[in-house]
């Protein structure tokens, strides 16, 4: 499963790539918006940094509107998916787009409906909200499940990705993994939360503190 990190903030990025963590990056009016400064530097530097996908979204809500700045953001590299919303004009968009060769990734997914009429627009990408489903009461990651069950049936036809949004937990990305979606997009505080266990630390500090009793008695001693 890949794993993309769902940010506009350059730091996280940078710290997590140089990790090896990354396979594509996820943005966000909203997202651009906490970073502040001009979102166009930041979409520029953020497609030189990552070598897989980097969905920028419109902010447009109708039809030559999303055209005309999907075009424009897919500028900013050949890695760029534009993302649309799940509505009438993004679909039709997304058929668009798709056609002339420009990847889309359509967002606000909540139901297996929209996922499977994402599909069928060309979508390379939908993006299910897991988060906010939880949020009112509906399961998630059961969306997922129906998603993938009715992707697997027409695996000659729907080429399309399943790449699960609105993650709030490490529990959510092994429940993702374990269904087989294709695509998890985190916060950089939940990717965080994944590299870190007490056991881990614990273990860390009784090894130092070992390797310092023997320093302790050999001073000259090195690995």
């Amino acid at each position: 499963m890949k794993i993309f990190l769902d940010t506009a903030n350059l730091e996280s990025i940078r710290k997590f790539n140089d990790m090896g963590l990354l396979d594509g990056i996820t943005t966000n009016p909203s997202l651009m918006s906490k970073e502040g400064g001009n979102p166009k530097d930041a979409m520029e530097e953020i497609t030189k940094i990552i070598r897989g996908d980097v969905s920028l979204e419109v902010v447009s809500t109708e039809y030559s509107g999303m055209i005309e700045e999907g075009k424009r953001l897919r500028q900013y590299g050949e890695n760029v998916v534009v993302k649309v919303p799940m509505t009438p004009d993004g679909l039709k968009a997304c058929k668009s787009l798709s056609s002339e060769g420009i990847p889309v990734n359509v967002t606000l997914i909540f139901s297996a409906n929209q996922a499977l009429l994402a599909a069928k627009s060309g979508a390379k990408y939908v993006s299910p909200f897991i988060g906010r489903l939880d949020d009112i009461g509906q399961n998630g990651m059961e969306l997922i499940k129906e998603i993938k069950e009715i992707f697997e049936h027409y695996k000659d036809t729907l080429k399309t990705q399943i790449l699960v949004a609105s993650v709030r937990h490490p529990l959510h990305v092994i429940d993702a993994a374990k269904i087989g979606a294709d695509v998890v997009t985190l916060p950089p505080a939940v990717l965080d939360k994944m590299l870190q266990h007490p056991l881990t630390k614990i273990g860390l500090e009784n090894f130092l503190a070992d390797w310092d009793k023997l320093k302790s008695g050999n001073p000259d001693i090195k690995i």
